[in-house]
């Protein structure tokens, strides 16, 4: 190991990836799938990028990232067609993608700058879709509020207003939300912190399961339905160009750029913050509290500060996740959907902007894709002769019991348990962590110096 950290930076960057990649496109091509030569030639600009000087990539990989996310639906069908990869993320897993990714940018606001613990951040998300309900529902039938008419008219009471309005009205309330949870909780720290958060969030989706009488606010289990969709108010634009598409695939683009819009705003929010006298305050916070206070940062409203930022994040992809479902209850949003969120931020790596990012990336499609995936592939080999090699057991007989998909929570703790063990800092480390890494590495290693009198012969 001490020989391999004596090695040239550039090379202990640039080798594991490209071996990988190597083993990756070998494997592929000895099993009869051959990559395509645009693949070929955008791993090898991804290659190139990933080794190119900080300066370069600090403004060519959002870029980059940008132009691939948009580019990425319109592309879609020739990406299934590739004939390395047949099951790339459709448009809906995209959605998700990005609504994890603006929490975990959300969450790692609270956990990675401020390093305060938060195991009820699923809470935040739960009020915000339920703000979305409220407002773009027929739920209460008793008021008849249209304000941007967020839908077609029903003929019947609720409140119907724009959706641009109620994203806002939810990053509010929620942003509220988190100030009175953070209140009652700044003089605790770590583990303390960590189990009031987590009965917040277990208080809030008992309260929203049972606050269907005596005023009906939630309909209880049942949940609220017809959650109207916004407008598609670029429709009669593509019908006058002779652009029909249906309203499926319209709705699915409609969602898709808009949270690709808000999550661009996020991290940009983010990262403003991160520079300013706000997130310095956060670090120091995170990394003492009493040295931070003795140097005059007012803890009381940086943390009440990072509480709000991080809940008016998981507030505002609430909003949209109950518009774009169409119907939500309090079953979506348990303690295990805050769990997952922070393992994003765990294995992306604390107080790291792109580590977020590519945390919420990597959980999302492990359990969207692949896990889900190999369970619908087995479901489909069951219903064949095919056996398992060298075993030779047929996979007919393959209990239900062992999908992959269920064992969604084992494998989480596994990969969580790996990052602690070989990579502590995450995939993509804080920039300062980094630093700090590299530093010590570049330390020589310390020597005993011979005491006074203590050799010879006497």
């Amino acid at each position: 190991r001490r020989r391999w950290e004596a090695k040239p930076l550039l090379l202990q960057r640039g080798l594991p990836p490209l071996v990988a990649a190597v083993l990756a496109v070998g494997i592929a091509w000895a099993s009869g799938l051959p990559p395509s030569p645009a693949l070929l030639v955008l791993l090898a600009l991804s290659y190139a990028l990933y080794l190119s000087p900080h300066r370069v990539r600090r403004w060519a990989l959002p870029v980059t990232a940008l132009s691939v996310a948009v580019a990425y639906p319109f592309y879609l069908e020739h990406l299934f067609a590739l004939p390395v990869v047949k099951s790339f993320p459709s448009m809906d897993t995209m959605v998700v993608m990005a609504i994890f990714t603006m929490m975990a940018l959300g969450l790692n606001m609270v956990v990675g700058y401020a390093g305060l613990l938060d195991l009820g951040y699923v809470a935040f998300y739960a009020i915000g879709a339920y703000v979305a309900a409220w407002l773009a529902s027929d739920h209460f039938t008793q008021v008849d509020l249209r304000f941007g008419a967020i839908g077609e008219d029903t003929g019947v009471g609720g409140i119907h207003i724009s959706i641009w309005l109620a994203l806002v009205i939810a990053a509010c309330v929620t942003a509220v939300a988190g100030v009175i949870i953070g209140l009652p909780t700044l003089r605790l720290r770590g583990d303390y912190l960590a189990i009031v958060t987590l009965a917040f969030g277990e208080v809030i989706r008992v309260v929203v399961n049972n606050l269907d009488k005596p005023i009906n606010l939630t309909n209880g289990p049942q949940g609220i339905r017809a959650i109207q969709r916004p407008p598609l108010f670029f429709k009669p634009a593509l019908t006058a160009l002779g652009v029909t598409v249906e309203d499926a695939t319209l709705y699915a683009l409609y969602f898709y750029f808009l949270v690709l819009l808000v999550v661009g705003f996020a991290v940009v929010l983010t990262r403003r913050l991160e520079n300013s006298w706000v997130g310095r305050a956060w670090t120091a916070i995170r990394e003492d509290e009493l040295a931070a206070q003795a140097m005059g940062i007012p803890l009381v409203r940086m943390k009440l500060a990072a509480f709000a930022a991080g809940a008016s994040f998981a507030g505002a992809m609430g909003m949209i996740f109950g518009a774009k479902q169409y119907f939500i209850n309090p079953e979506s949003f348990t303690f295990m959907e805050s769990i997952g969120v922070l393992a994003m931020v765990i294995v992306g790596g604390m107080g790291s902007l792109p580590g977020a990012i590519v945390g919420a990336t990597v959980v999302t499609i492990l359990n969207l894709q692949v896990l889900k995936g190999l369970s619908l592939l087995l479901n489909q080999l069951r219903a064949t002769d095919a056996v398992i090699p060298i075993l030779n057991y047929p996979l007919s007989r393959w209990p239900t019991q062992l999908d992959p998909a269920k064992y969604e929570r084992l494998i989480f703790g596994i990969l969580l348990i790996i990052m602690s063990i070989l990579r502590p800092q995450g995939i993509i480390p804080e920039r300062r962590h980094q630093l700090e890494l590299e530093e010590r590495r570049a330390e020589p290693a310390p020597t005993l110096a011979p005491t006074a009198g203590g050799g010879g012969d006497g």
